[in-house]
């Protein structure tokens, strides 16, 4: 995993940086909009 990844506490995947994240990227949490609609899902 390099700097630029974050890993998504829903799916477990892990996704890279995206220019349109550029000014929130600290904010980031989740990979997509599916997974912030599921996030009471978080696996363990």
């Amino acid at each position: 995993m390099t700097r630029n990844e974050k890993i998504c506490p829903v799916c477990l995947r892990s996704f890279s940086w995206r220019k349109k994240w550029r000014h929130c990227w600290r904010e980031v949490l989740y990979c997509s909009k599916r997974c912030r609609r599921n996030k009471k899902k978080v696996r363990l």
